[in-house]
């Protein structure tokens, strides 16, 4: 069993593995509640890792065998919750650390879910859409009996979307013998999603961008932003705070950048990509190196897309105020060092993106309800939590003298240990 302490210190050459990254924050803030080893070592360790191998009959009538996983960190505050990812490069560390981070990100926003993740090895570009169903459809199959609404709620992650969720609500179902939308969340409105959830990671991200700014004494209107990706995260945040006055001054994606020192017109940056295929090119802006945009001078810095993009090596480089962290993972440990010297206000992962899993809680208790909210209370309820828990991390960092990552660890960790000790353990 993988235990979340780690046995090798981080190091220039490991700093990238997500599953050591994980675990020295975790240690970290551990050490500081002063957890006995006992507590660390239930914290630390996964409820349970399912690995399962999935064969499926391709198009031309080849069968091929898939790897997947689900990995259930912990269910002590309830069901755990976490995406499912289709990507080639999936592993069992990946997944762990993903999970972990879910169990904590829960916690932080004080939402009663453990963290659960899950993946399976594969290329969804090369594959049919009858493909990917039927992909989706056995690995559904195979889990089954560790999924539901009380016990683990998967949700989409890279490569996943709400198509690949109704399959999984309708596998689910018919196993079921009756209709459970409550199984996953970020399903399509028709068939129990909630409004408000394909902008909720972004709104997120911008709530507690603004609560920073009032921190720093920075009005909206006079800050700086370079998003580094346009996805769903990056793209909606864009967006919701252009229309907040923020100036985006840059836009980073996979295959260049586009800057304009007097602030992007989002929407025509969105229907030139739609156009065109890409961001680069854009009337709007001029078109700078990828890499560079990065270390552009602003006051807030929000990346969006993939994870260790911010490590030892370039975050000596970094000229934002703010860093505001859309994606999970973006920062290495060894770099959470570099920028605590540069007094760069770090706004963490598991804090930053909590906004996608609140209003995932917020669509479960709808469908279990079968009483559905409109846009505004749940953007309302979330706006709530979101100042809540950024102001809960602010005041811990402060009391425990300590920065604003390993004050939301502690923070997360001690309400998940203070959950253990009261239910105690069954034997």
């Amino acid at each position: 069993m993988a235990i979340l302490t780690p046995s090798i210190p981080i190091s220039h050459e490991n700093e990238t593995n997500p599953w050591l990254a994980a675990a020295a924050r975790f240690d970290e803030a551990a050490a500081r509640l002063k957890l006995d080893d006992g507590m660390r070592k239930v914290l630390g360790t996964p409820a349970r890792e399912i690995t399962v191998h999935i064969p499926v009959q391709l198009d031309d009538g080849r069968l091929e065998v898939f790897t997947g996983y689900r990995v259930q960190h912990s269910v002590a505050r309830g069901p755990a919750k976490g995406g499912i990812r289709f990507a080639p490069d999936v592993t069992l560390d990946e997944v762990r650390a993903l999970a972990s981070w879910m169990t904590w990100k829960c916690a932080v926003v004080n939402i009663p879910f453990g963290g659960g993740k899950g993946g399976v090895i594969c290329d969804p570009r090369i594959l049919s859409d009858a493909e990917l169903e039927k992909l989706t459809r056995r690995y559904t199959a195979e889990i089954i009996d560790f999924i539901g609404p009380e016990r683990d709620v998967p949700a989409p992650d890279v490569n996943t979307n709400e198509k690949v969720m109704a399959w999984i609500m309708d596998t689910y179902s018919m196993h079921a013998r009756h209709t459970v939308t409550a199984v996953v969340t970020g399903k399509p409105r028709s068939l129990g999603g909630s409004r408000g959830r394909p902008e909720a990671t972004g709104r997120g991200c911008m709530i507690v961008t603004l609560k920073a700014l009032e921190r720093l004494g920075i009005r909206p209107a006079d800050s700086r932003v370079v998003i580094q990706g346009f996805g769903n995260v990056g793209g909606m945040a864009a967006r919701l705070m252009r229309a907040a006055g923020f100036k985006i001054v840059c836009i980073v994606e996979y295959d260049g950048a586009v800057y304009n020192p007097n602030g992007l017109d989002v929407a025509a940056l969105e229907t030139h990509r739609k156009e065109t295929g890409s961001i680069t090119g854009f009337s709007g802006g001029e078109d700078i190196d990828r890499n560079e945009a990065m270390y552009l001078e602003c006051d807030v810095l929000l990346p969006a897309a993939t994870e260790n993009v911010i490590h030892s090596g370039n975050a000596d480089r970094l000229r934002c105020r703010i860093l505001c962290e859309g994606a999970n993972g973006p920062t290495t440990p060894l770099a959470d060092e570099v920028l605590a010297d540069k007094k760069i206000f770090v706004i963490p992962d598991i804090l930053a993106n909590a906004g996608g899993v609140t209003v995932s809680y917020f669509e479960w208790v709808q469908d279990r309800q079968g009483f559905f909210w409109n846009e505004q209370l749940v953007n309302q309820r979330l706006e709530e939590i979101m100042q809540e828990s950024f102001a809960a991390v602010v005041e811990y960092a402060s009391a425990h003298h300590t920065n604003n990552r390993i004050a939301a660890y502690m923070l997360a960790l001690d309400r998940v240990a203070d959950a253990i000790r009261l239910r105690g353990i069954y034997a």
